[in-house]
C-alpha cells in the first residue's frame, strides 16, 4: 500500500506544472512542441560533435537544413512527425553559449531530456509563444519574421558585444531556429535565458521603458504580486534598487555599453524587466517542472556528454536529471542566487535579490515605427509615448534606469535617501501622470 501511495504521488506530480499550461498529447501545440526540441536536439548535438574553430563570415550567414522522417539515416534520426528543421548560424550561437558560460550537455538535457512540459496560457502583446524549459532555465519563444531577420543582420554586433561585455545585461540568446510544417507553415524562435528563478516567489515584477503613455497595470484584484508592473506603477510605488557604491557603478556602466549598442544598431522599445524577491518574505511551496517524455531509453549525464562530443551526436536520448543549481555563477548580475543582490553603503548584502535584464531587443526604428510616433505625437508629448527615434529612445531610457538607483548612503539616513530617490525618478514622468 506505502508502495502504491508513493507511485500515485509520483504521478500525480509528474501531471503538475510550475507556470502556464502543460504540453502533452492531445494538446493543440504537441508536435509543435516536438518539432523544436527534436530539431534543437540533432542540430546543437551536431555542431558540438565538431571540432572547435575560430569564426568567420560565412559562419554569421550560414544555415543548416535537416529534413526528419519517421524512417531516418544514418546522420538524422527518426520522427514520429515529418518535418524541416533549419538552423543559423550554429557555430555563433555555440560560442555564444561557451561565452554565457553554459555546458553543452547541461543545455541539452535542460531542454531536451524529457521535453518541453508548459506553456504560458496565452501568448504575449507580441502575438509570440512562450515555453519553458524542464528546469525552467531557457526559454523559447516563437518570434516574427522581421524579428528573425534583425537577429540575424545584427548578430555579428551582438556577438562582439557580448564577447567583449561577459556581463550584459541585455538578453542572452543561445539559439535562432525554424520548423516548417508539412502543410507549409513557418515558425522560427529563438532560445533565450529565463531571468526568472525556479526556486524563489518573486515578490513584485516590473517592466520598464521609460515612458508613461500606456506604461500602468490597474489590477482587477488587490494583490498584484503576479502580474508585471509598469513605469508609472513603479514610480507610485515609490520603488528604488537598492544598491551600494559598488554594485551601483557596475550597473550604470554595463547598461550604458548595452544601450549604446542598441542605439547604434537602431533599435528601441526594449525594457527592462526587474523581478524582485524579499527574503524577509521568503517562499510558498514550489514545485518543479516536469515533462512529458518521448519512448526513449535512460542515458545517465556522463553518456549524454559523451554523447554530445562523440561522433554518433544523435545519440541524446532522455535523462532524469534537474539542475542542482540557477543561474551563471561567473556572470556578474546572475551570481547571487541567480540575482543581484541589494546591497547597503558599506556594500553588505541586504534582503532584496533582483532578477534584471534588458529584453525585447529585435525592434527597429522603422518607417511603421515613424509613423507611429507622427501619429501619436499629435495628441501626446513626446517624451511620453515608446515609439521615437533609437538614439532618442536610448538615452531616455539610460537617464530613466540612472534614477531607479537608491543609492545606499547610511542607515541613518535611509528614509531620507528613500524620498531623494523617490522624487529624482519621477522628474520626466511625474508631470504626465498627475
Amino acid at each position: 500500500m506505502r508502495e502504491k501511495k508513493r507511485r500515485l504521488k509520483a504521478l500525480e506530480e509528474d501531471e503538475r506544472v510550475l507556470v502556464g499550461n502543460k504540453v502533452s498529447e492531445g494538446h493543440v501545440n504537441y508536435a509543435a512542441a516536438y518539432y523544436m526540441l527534436t530539431g534543437i536536439r540533432v542540430s546543437v548535438s551536431r555542431c558540438n560533435a565538431k571540432v572547435d574553430h575560430e569564426l568567420t563570415d560565412e559562419d554569421f550567414s550560414a544555415r543548416h537544413k535537416l529534413a526528419f522522417d519517421i524512417s531516418g539515416n544514418e546522420l538524422i534520426p527518426s520522427s514520429k512527425y515529418d518535418f524541416k528543421f533549419k538552423d543559423y548560424s550554429p557555430w555563433v550561437f555555440r560560442h555564444l553559449r561557451e561565452l554565457f558560460k553554459l555546458d553543452p550537455a547541461d543545455y541539452l538535457m535542460s531542454l531536451t531530456s524529457k521535453y518541453i512540459v508548459s506553456e504560458l496560457s496565452s501568448p504575449g502583446k507580441s502575438g509570440s509563444f512562450f515555453y519553458f524549459s524542464r528546469d525552467y532555465r531557457f526559454i523559447i519563444k516563437t518570434i516574427h519574421h522581421s524579428e528573425h531577420k534583425m537577429l540575424r543582420k545584427i548578430l555579428k554586433d551582438y556577438y562582439y558585444h557580448v564577447k567583449n561585455n561577459p556581463d550584459t545585461l541585455i538578453s542572452q540568446f543561445y539559439g535562432l531556429h525554424r520548423v516548417k510544417l508539412p502543410f507549409g507553415k513557418k515558425i522560427h524562435f529563438i532560445v533565450m535565458n529565463n531571468l526568472f528563478p525556479p526556486h524563489h516567489d518573486l515578490h513584485r515584477t516590473y517592466d520598464l521603458k521609460g515612458s508613461s503613455l500606456g506604461r500602468e497595470f490597474v489590477p482587477k484584484h488587490s494583490s498584484s504580486s503576479s502580474h508585471v508592473l509598469k513605469d508609472i506603477n513603479w514610480l507610485k510605488n515609490n520603488e528604488s534598487l537598492k544598491l551600494g557604491p559598488v554594485k551601483a557603478k557596475k550597473f550604470i556602466d554595463q547598461l550604458e555599453k548595452d544601450v549604446a549598442l542598441l542605439k547604434r544598431l537602431n533599435i528601441m522599445d526594449y525594457s527592462l524587466l526587474i523581478g524582485i524577491h524579499d527574503k524577509k518574505v521568503g517562499d510558498s511551496k514550489r514545485q518543479s517542472l516536469y515533462m512529458f517524455e518521448p519512448d526513449t531509453s535512460g542515458m545517465n549525464a556522463s553518456a549524454l556528454r559523451k554523447a554530445v562530443n562523440s561522433t554518433s551526436p544523435t545519440e541524446v536520448n532522455t535523462v532524469d536529471l534537474l539542475a542542482d543549481t540557477f543561474g551563471q555563477r561567473d556572470l556578474y548580475f546572475y551570481n547571487d542566487d541567480g540575482g543581484f543582490q541589494a546591497t547597503d553603503a558599506n556594500n553588505e548584502p541586504l534582503t532584496e535579490i533582483y532578477y534584471l535584464g534588458v529584453i525585447d531587443c529585435l525592434t527597429p526604428y522603422t518607417f511603421y515605427k515613424r509613423v507611429e510616433t507622427f501619429w501619436k505625437g499629435l495628441s501626446h508629448t513626446r517624451s511620453t509615448i515608446s515609439a521615437i527615434p533609437a538614439v532618442e529612445y536610448g538615452d531616455r531610457f539610460f537617464h530613466f534606469m540612472k534614477r531607479v538607483i537608491k543609492k545606499e548612503s547610511g542607515q541613518d539616513n535611509d528614509h531620507n535617501n528613500h524620498n531623494t530617490a523617490g522624487d529624482a525618478s519621477r522628474e520626466p514622468l511625474m508631470s504626465n501622470i498627475e
